[in-house]
């Protein structure tokens, strides 16, 4: 669960992505092995209703194709290369499913989950979605995370067990949700960039119980601001430099720890 992560959680944003493509089988493993606390993902559907691992709405960014994400069938997007757009070292890697995600790594990281809903009231994502976490074990290690209301609603009937996430919203209904709309969704997290966290909303956000998240975190001197605030996590595209500038920054008590151990008789 969310409560069991460190503090500050790394948490590989669409897996180890400064190191491998983003949101494939290799960047999942691969912050696995770098020792990440948790890994991020983005879900949507295919035209043929499969939960499909991909952040854009259409794979030209990420895939040697072209086309909205749901125009095309689960087939037509397994024949895409989804690894040589991010180098030739990956030829050949696939736009995965979450199923293939929970199979490959589920049982070895904590995962947050955002659903990418393509309209705000549409629910078929999000109840195949908990289907698949309900097949694969996976409501005590994942955390769900968006920006629509409905989603973290809907998810919270159907998994009441797992962890929600709130992206809050720019202007009116960012507002809203920081506001009174915040006692009617059920949430543990609030995930915000990382620029606008400054303690004030640090502390807020703790004297309601939920942790705070920030993204996208890949600098050492951001990184150490948000420590000396006190950030519950940080969302980086660098597992190993986030984990390596933690380190250093709590080097002094871990020294000294050592040094009590060697040499005490």
């Amino acid at each position: 669960m969310l409560a069991h992560l460190p503090k500050p959680a790394v948490i590989a944003h669409r897996g180890a992505s400064a190191y491998a493509p983003e949101n494939t089988l290799s960047a999942f493993e691969l912050a696995v092995k770098q020792e990440a606390d948790a890994i991020e993902l983005d879900v949507r559907l295919s035209a043929d209703g499969h939960i499909i691992v991909i952040h854009d709405n259409t794979v030209n960014r990420t895939t040697n194709g072209k086309g909205m994400v749901s125009d095309l069938s689960l087939a037509a997007l397994k024949e895409l290369d989804a690894g040589s757009v991010y180098d030739d070292a990956f030829h050949g890697e696939k736009i995965p499913t979450l199923a293939e995600v929970f199979e490959t790594v589920g049982k070895k990281i904590f995962i947050n989950v955002e659903l990418k809903n393509e309209t705000i009231f549409s629910g078929e994502l999000t109840e195949k979605v908990a289907q698949c976490v309900r097949e694969h074990n996976m409501a005590s290690r994942v955390l769900f995370s968006s920006y629509n209301l409905f989603a973290l609603r809907q998810i919270d009937k159907l998994l009441p067990e797992t962890s929600k996430g709130l992206l809050p919203n720019k202007g009116l209904s960012g507002f809203m949700v920081r506001t009174w709309l915040r006692e009617l969704i059920p949430y543990q997290s609030v995930h915000i960039p990382s620029q606008y966290v400054t303690q004030g909303i640090i502390d807020n956000v703790h004297r309601q119980g939920r942790r705070l998240l920030a993204y996208t975190v890949n600098h050492p001197a951001d990184i150490q601001r948000l420590i000396k605030l006190g950030i519950d996590g940080i969302f980086t595209d660098d597992p190993l430099l986030a984990l390596r500038t933690i380190a250093k920054k709590q080097g002094w008590f871990i020294l000294s720890q050592k040094s009590v151990d060697t040499f005490s008789y």
